[in-house]
């Protein structure tokens, strides 16, 4: 069986949902489980809803009308049976959520956040079922809260394999079946979220437990690219990555798969596809068992809005183990994440990323046992397989405030 994996654009209005249709009519669907994400942006509204109920209650109201009149607007589209059962569906899951902002007690953030962002894939994933049997597609809408179990981490929650493994026996994987991407349940049923990638995550989840033959994820581009087109003008598919080559783009940035994907895929060498939702015929690019990397060119992956600090003592003395023991348990107390490393005799320079808002109270700690000097929005740029004139491609224009450079990969912060 094979997993295909659907993300929040592939499906984000009414005409992506019939393009679903469309790829599954072309490369068939039996013995196939979908793993789908919310629609479009629904999880930053749903994450405002969030918001509103600790800060402002009187906003929730509209917050949730928002998503009703979005949702709505694409059922009316999809269904010309005004009293089709979709609509009381998604009346009944609105209205859980409404329920539940009533009835919590609990003051804590991400368990809220768990219970009600998931509802983006519950509304989603009941919306393209009813369709596809609407269309003639028979399937089988599973709720993946019964099947993948975790622990009560909200947000950020680590798998139970066993419990899971135990959950997916009985799922009858001859047919297709749509279930949600990015969720689980922990051991009292509440909603659980698996983090970032989470709904990647999930169809590796499933594809290790049923033993699929491959994970499908459906992108708007033709695959793995060898640069992000956001940045760089000229852009070249890859048609092969080993596991080990995607965990190490990935470890440096790249929105390629997150290593937390590839793992149970790399364990049962379950082949992973990146393929384009507009071109499904398209051979796009496949990570598996020692493949490398083909064709072999300089990979480039940027990332924006860091923060290079470099530190030293105070004495001029040997900058070593203790200090730098102190200042990355610093980093982990402020949910500061480490981009680069560089160190001398009497200084450590770090590039990292501020995306927690921690910086301002990590500079007052580091200031008071350190020299401190701090440059912000500065971009790091990492160039995996780098040659002479990827290099020029990058040096011309930039200031270069940091340099570090290995076998295969050369990093450059840059101003």
């Amino acid at each position: 069986m094979r997993v295909f994996k659907f993300g929040g654009a592939s499906v984000k209005d009414a005409d992506a949902v019939r393009n679903v249709v469309n790829v599954l009519q072309q490369v068939g669907y039996d013995n196939t489980l979908l793993v789908v994400s919310a629609m479009g942006k629904t999880t930053n509204a749903m994450e405002e809803i969030v918001n509103a109920y600790f800060k402002n209650k009187e906003e929730i109201p509209s917050k949730i009308s928002d998503i009703v009149e979005y949702h709505n607007d694409i059922l009316s589209d999809l269904f010309e049976n005004k009293q089709h059962s979709i609509y009381k569906d998604f009346k009944i899951l609105i209205d859980e959520i409404n329920g539940f902002l009533v009835w919590n007690k609990s003051p804590n953030y991400n368990f809220v956040y768990d219970q009600v962002v998931g509802y983006g894939e519950l509304i989603s994933t009941t919306i393209i079922s009813a369709y596809l049997k609407e269309v003639g597609i028979p399937n089988n809408w599973l709720d993946v809260r019964h099947y993948i179990k975790t622990n009560n981490a909200y947000r950020d929650t680590t798998v139970n394999w066993d419990a899971t493994q135990k959950n997916m026996a009985n799922i009858n994987t001859e047919v297709l079946n749509i279930t949600q991407g990015f969720l689980g349940s922990d051991d009292n049923n509440f909603t659980t979220t698996l983090g970032r990638e989470g709904s990647d995550y999930t169809a590796a989840i499933f594809a290790y437990c049923l033993n699929a033959e491959s994970v499908t994820i459906w992108k708007d581009v033709p695959g793995v690219l060898n640069a992000d087109p956001r940045y760089f003008k000229e852009t070249q598919l890859l048609n092969n990555i080993s596991y080990r080559e995607a965990i190490e783009l990935a470890f440096y940035g790249a929105s390629v798969i997150h290593p937390k994907t590839l793992q149970p895929l790399q364990r049962k060498e379950i082949p992973l596809h990146v393929k384009s939702f507009l071109n499904p015929k398209g051979k796009g690019t496949t990570v598996g068992k020692g493949m490398g990397i083909e064709p072999k060119v300089p990979c480039f992956i940027v990332k924006k809005d860091q923060v290079l600090m470099k530190l030293s003592s105070l004495d001029f003395s040997f900058m070593l183990e203790d200090n730098i023991s102190e200042i990355f348990k610093l980093f982990h107390e402020f949910k500061i994440k480490v981009d680069l490393i560089q160190n001398s005799a009497i200084s450590f320079s770090v590039c990292v990323d501020n995306k927690f808002g921690g910086l301002d109270d990590l500079l007052k700690q580091l200031k008071s046992k350190f020299k401190v000097v701090h440059q912000e929005n500065v971009s790091l740029y990492t160039v995996r397989h780098f040659n002479s004139k990827a290099l020029e491609t990058l040096q011309n224009g930039y200031e270069i405030l940091l340099e570090q450079r290995g076998k295969e990969t050369v990093q450059l912060v840059v101003k």
